[in-house]
């Protein structure tokens, strides 16, 4: 026996008392992972997926077609039958010759299957082309589906690919070589850290499995996220106001007050300060304040979309306005928050309040008449459910609201982010973006229910008018001069949704920008990355398509033209304000109390 032998032996044996250590731990976590299952909440029906009648319709309707035009159903079966068995024959042919590679591949390039041995090992390459010519096939299926209305078509369009993403051999362990050749490399210890994150998930939930974005020890609110230095001025049961520390010796008379949406906690508008947009708008000389709205509990049950205009909209707008010593400010509105500001001008409108002097709206829509991507949960068999649940536990919860965005991006915010974590033992990454999207916030009961049916569903505000605070506003009532930012792949606030929207406004000084890039991402464009470019056109009047088509590109950043603006709204220079007032001392330091409950 040579001393080589000697060293083999050795490391085989190392390897399998770390097999068998890393299944004692199986059985360990076994014993937790069987304690928590099925602690999870009860989710109702209606709020795990669209009801059957859009199945039935849509079976219904493929089956008239087959019955009217069996031709058309007979080709597309020989398409996918053709493709499927030639695939079959030609894997087999190869193994049948003894060459362990895989046949012709010209299946679409996904980045799901990027790892080499989905285009090399012919098993997993035989299952990759499998599923995508599969895939195909039921798209190619919904496609033929003729007699559906355009948003029956839309829902079953969006569902059908989420059934077709759930079942990628990517999610499954003994169909991804990626997990099974770490699992293999690591004697196992990938699949128990696997085990470990997921029970920890589980765990950290209550039973719910939410697959954690992002590590929740990396970041502190106050220390390396939200920094830009500033204080809590005032404070009541909707928000609290935070006004930040001038970096300037002087600043703008006209101070600028920004509220974000409630359905999002702010800081997403100041993760750090090189991509703050609060530190840039103090860094340019603006006296900047934001709304931190509290995160309700079943307490809030009856408050409403009017309680958050006049105890959170005009509240604060007077309080700015009060410790500044002012009688205007300039306001920015984000996604719904964008939306409820409109409803507030309006208002203002008709009690002639002039204490807006200038609105920014960032991806904010007001004409729902297309709700985009996310209108697909915005049909009856959903808000049924929404309002059951909202009506029994007085909130809905943040768990449903992530869940529904979730979705929307499902293999880069579920599938991705699990198979990393449960199958490959991954630690979450300290990512400051993920970090905030995993930092949800519930909503009132009443407030959800006006919203998703007088908003969302019936468009009341872009047709017969909507009531608020005992008044009927309609869009045509906001006429301050206005700047609008809308993102061009935004699955939230569809680009042409929020022009068509501010097209109806009343207002006669209208600019309208179209950012690059989607919700988040083309919003939170500081200049200094130049990542995103932009696109401007004075033409309002025109169509949304033929803004588009007849609209000058522009290199980088919005941001730098919207102060171009903004400047010209906002008076002239003034000695820099500190936080607070006499009247209004100031509370404690930003970020304050609010944006850090659970």
């Amino acid at each position: 026996m040579t001393t080589n032998d000697l060293e083999t032996g050795a490391e085989v044996g190392q390897n399998v008392a770390k097999l068998e250590a890393n299944l004692a731990r199986v059985e360990e976590l076994t014993q937790r992972l069987l304690k928590v299952m099925g602690q999870g909440r009860q989710v109702a029906p209606a709020l795990q997926g669209p009801s059957q009648e859009l199945y039935l319709k849509a079976a219904t309707a493929y089956m008239n077609e087959m019955m009217q035009n069996p031709a058309k159903l007979i080709e597309h079966q020989l398409e996918f039958w053709g493709k499927s068995v030639k695939h079959y024959v030609e894997a087999q042919h190869l193994l049948a010759q003894g060459k362990l590679e895989p046949p012709t591949d010209e299946t679409p390039k996904d980045r799901r299957f990027a790892h080499e041995l989905w285009d090399t090992n012919p098993y997993f390459n035989f299952i990759k082309q499998q599923y995508l010519m599969n895939a195909s096939a039921v798209q190619q299926a919904v496609e033929d589906i003729d007699t559906l209305d355009e948003d029956e078509k839309k829902r079953l369009r969006y569902f059908s690919q989420q059934m077709i993403d759930m079942i990628s051999p990517t999610n499954f362990l003994p169909t991804n070589p990626e997990a099974l050749a770490l699992a293999a490399e690591t004697e196992g210890e990938s699949l128990v850290a696997g085990l470990e994150n997921m029970i920890a998930d589980l765990e950290a939930n209550d039973g719910d499995l939410v697959v954690t974005l992002a590590d929740k020890k990396a970041f502190k609110l106050g220390e390396n996220l939200a920094t830009t230095p500033g204080s809590v001025v005032f404070r009541n049961h909707l928000f609290e106001l935070i006004q930040y520390a001038p970096s300037t010796e002087k600043v703008y008379e006209t101070p600028l007050l920004i509220f974000p949406p409630w359905i999002n906690k702010f800081y997403i508008m100041d993760l750090k300060p090189e991509n703050s947009l609060i530190k840039w708008a103090v860094d340019q000389g603006y006296t900047v304040f934001v709304v931190s709205w509290v995160n309700p509990d079943a307490g809030y049950r009856d408050t409403s979309m009017s309680d958050y205009v006049e105890d959170g909209y005009l509240t604060a707008i007077k309080q700015v306005k009060q410790i500044c010593d002012v009688k205007k400010v300039n306001a920015v509105g984000y996604c719904i928050a964008g939306t409820t500001l409109s409803l507030t001008l309006a208002l203002m409108k008709k009690r002639k309040d002039t204490s807006v002097n200038s609105a920014t709206f960032f991806t904010t829509l007001t004409d729902f008449s297309d709700r985009g991507e996310v209108g697909v949960f915005l049909d009856d068999d959903f808000i049924d459910g929404i309002e059951d649940e909202v009506t029994e536990n007085g909130i809905l919860d943040s768990f449903f609201m992530s869940r529904t965005f979730s979705y929307l991006r499902s293999n880069d915010l579920i599938y991705g982010p699990a198979i990393k974590s449960y199958m490959m033992g991954k630690a979450p990454p300290a990512f400051d973006l993920l970090y905030w999207n995993g930092d949800g916030t519930n909503l009132p009961a009443k407030m959800a229910t006006e919203y998703l049916r007088g908003l969302c569903q019936d468009d009341k505000f872009a047709t017969d008018g909507f009531e608020i605070c005992g008044e009927t506003v309609q869009i045509k009532d906001v006429t301050v001069p206005l700047c609008a930012i809308a993102c061009e792949t935004d699955h939230i606030a569809a680009w042409k949704s929020s022009y068509d929207g501010i097209s109806k406004m009343g207002s006669k000084d209208k600019t309208f920008i179209l950012s690059e890039s989607g919700h988040i991402a083309g919003i939170i464009n500081p200049p200094s990355k130049k990542k995103y470019g932009h696109y401007t056109n004075p033409e309002i009047g025109l169509t949304a398509d033929d803004w588009y088509a007849s609209a000058d590109k522009h290199e980088g950043s919005w941001w730098p033209r919207w102060d171009g603006w903004l400047s010209g709204k906002s008076g002239k220079k003034v000695t820099a304000r500190q936080p607070g007032s006499d009247e209004f001392p100031v509370l404690g330091p930003a970020p304050g109390t609010y944006v850090i409950a659970k």
